[in-house]
């Protein structure tokens, strides 16, 4: 009987390692996918992202994903104007398998101290530190930066009540005081793209009615993602 139980659990914990791996879409990336963006079809209009090659880990899995149609009919779940609109909960498809593996997986924070949340970039949602110290990212949600615009006083109470002290290079304090952004989640979350085109898009997600906070700031009406696609780059 104590050998079956310390089978079991040598099987649980065999099962439980294979999980991540078994979960992670694991497409073949091409040299070519690295010279193109990303075009974003949604029920508002299109964007388009392009990834960012300081971080691989991200930009890798994000090709993978958008190679095997995951995010095809997705929607925005959660949408804050003048802050952020995020996407990847394979629970809000249509028919969604909620007992998925897709749903199980992290990546590793690839934190960046050049990049910064301004309007337009795109970064990995993750859980809170309070049960993910590493920052760690989820390994399919993300969100697109809308933001605000920022003067020095509430810049400098950013730095001081949000990021504990640490400040902001100066030119990313202009770009929050000129385009705006979200200068609190800076080297928090794993920014691994930005917005080329579809400001106007952006806008009109981020500006359309939610349920607010008590209901998950979920759009009333559903905005989905009808495509994600490699496209050759036009700039």
């Amino acid at each position: 009987m104590r050998r079956q139980v310390q089978l079991l659990m040598l099987f649980s914990l065999l099962l439980l390692a294979l999980v991540p791996a078994m979960a992670q879409p694991t497409g073949k990336i091409r040299k070519a996918d690295l010279r193109k963006d990303i075009l974003v079809r949604t029920d508002s209009g299109n964007m388009v992202l392009r990834l960012n090659d300081s971080t691989p880990l991200h930009r890798d899995n994000f090709i993978r994903l958008i190679k095997s149609d995951y995010y095809k009919g997705t929607a925005f779940h959660r949408v804050i104007s003048r802050f952020m609109i995020q996407a990847g909960d394979e629970k809000t498809k249509a028919n969604a398998d909620t007992t998925s593996l897709m749903k199980q997986y992290t990546l590793p924070a690839e934190i960046r101290p050049e990049l910064y949340h301004r309007r337009g970039v795109l970064a990995a949602a993750r859980m809170g530190d309070d049960v993910n110290p590493q920052k760690n990212s989820s390994g399919m949600q993300f969100y697109i930066v809308q933001g605000r615009i920022f003067n020095d006083v509430s810049l400098d109470s950013v730095e001081t009540h949000r990021l504990k002290g640490k400040k902001l290079p100066e030119e990313h304090r202009s770009r929050y005081k000129t385009e705006g952004g979200a200068p609190h989640l800076d080297q928090n979350y794993t920014i691994f793209g930005e917005l080329i085109s579809g400001y106007d898009v952006l806008d009109k997600i981020a500006n359309t009615k939610t349920s607010g906070r008590q209901g998950g700031d979920k759009p009333l009406t559903d905005i989905r993602i009808r495509e994600m696609k490699m496209v050759r780059r036009i700039q």
